[in-house]
């Protein structure tokens, strides 16, 4: 049997415990604590997988995306290999806006991969019935998870914390993606499975009218929620300018921000400037890089973004919260070598 590269890897960390197949992994760099979003992983649709990815790359911190942990919890299905909670987006392309598509109540990313490589036809054009027989299929997949979420023990999420802690992975932050639709039980529902899960905040991809909604909740929990933004700098409804920011941040002060710094930059605001004022409401970075005036994603140290300043001031500041990886460009190898080197790039930027 011939085995690709990546079979070969999984092979390799499915036959041993992770203690023993990596030892405890750091990425606390010179007092900077440095993680990753399980979103950078969309080619990997078995979050247990991830855990062990996670480990062999030697982070020790994670933003956990809500459909891995109702994945690990035992949440029925969403089909097409992307596992529960699938249809709204977390990180996406430019001008993509967050939670797009799929059935109302999603907590997960986008789906795995983009355009398939190389040429081909692509697919047929569904018919009327064809399309009218998914979507239907879809409601119904995303009834018997709301079914699940409202009957599910969040018993069962402290044993998913217990799976990042025998890894030596310290599960920091939920990530549970809202839009206007999800219902009050929804988010009540965000908030005790990040307290189950033991994280410190939970952080979101929405919308501005959603934040004041999610504010009394996050009051209620006391627990603060990070508002991810895009450079969809032309919606007053979708977090991008500093604006939208304020407007949150009125709500409650509970509301705060999971700042991308790549998209930030995208929208050609400063990072650094931001950090500074607002980083006593900020839960988290993400870490990327892009090109100002809306430009794509670029391997890190090719884009406009300012990284090493950023990270320099997190070290210099000795502020507490992390600088999670976001993986969006396209690489050249697998996405563990791509994370690999953007965590590099960091102990080099800390050294």
């Amino acid at each position: 049997m011939n085995l690709s590269r990546r079979d070969f890897g999984r092979v390799a960390l499915a036959s041993l415990p992770l203690t023993r197949a990596f030892g405890a992994p750091n990425s606390r760099i010179n007092g900077v604590q440095i993680g990753v979003i399980t979103y950078s992983f969309r080619g990997m649709n078995d979050a247990e997988e991830i855990i062990k990815a996670v480990a062999q790359i030697g982070l020790n911190s994670v933003e956990l995306m809500s459909n891995h942990a109702e994945q690990l919890a035992g949440a029925p299905s969403q089909g097409g290999g992307r596992g529960p909670g699938v249809g709204g987006g977390f990180g996406g392309g430019q001008g993509r806006g967050p939670g797009a598509g799929g059935p109302p109540g999603a907590g997960g990313p986008p789906a795995a991969g983009g355009p398939p490589a190389g040429g081909g036809g692509g697919r047929a054009q569904m018919t009327p019935e064809q399309r009218a027989a998914m979507q239907e299929q879809q409601r119904a997949r995303a009834e018997e998870l709301r079914r699940w979420r409202l009957s599910v023990s969040m018993d069962r999420f402290k044993e998913v914390r217990a799976k990042f802690d025998t890894a030596g992975i310290n599960l920091d932050l939920l990530c549970f993606n809202m839009r206007d639709n999800n219902t009050d039980d929804e988010i009540e529902y965000a908030f005790q499975m990040g307290k189950a899960l033991g994280v410190h905040a939970l952080t979101t991809s929405t919308t501005v009218t959603m934040s004041k909604r999610i504010a009394p909740f996050a009051e209620k929990h006391q627990m603060l929620m990070g508002y991810h933004g895009h450079d969809q700098t032309n919606d007053p409804n979708e977090f991008a300018t500093l604006e939208t920011y304020d407007t949150a941040f009125s709500y409650g002060k509970y509301n705060g921000v999971n700042l991308d710094i790549g998209h930030f930059t995208a929208s050609n605001y400063d990072a650094v400037a931001f950090i500074k004022q607002h980083h006593a409401r900020i839960t988290n970075l993400h870490l990327k890089d892009r090109k100002k005036d809306h430009g794509p994603n670029t391997p890190w140290g090719q884009g406009d973004t300012p990284l090493k300043e950023v990270l320099t001031l997190m070290k210099t500041e000795k502020y507490p919260f992390p600088g999670n990886i976001e993986y969006e460009y396209r690489g050249e190898s697998d996405v563990v070598t791509e994370i690999g080197k953007c965590l590099q790039y960091c102990k080099d930027a800390l050294a």
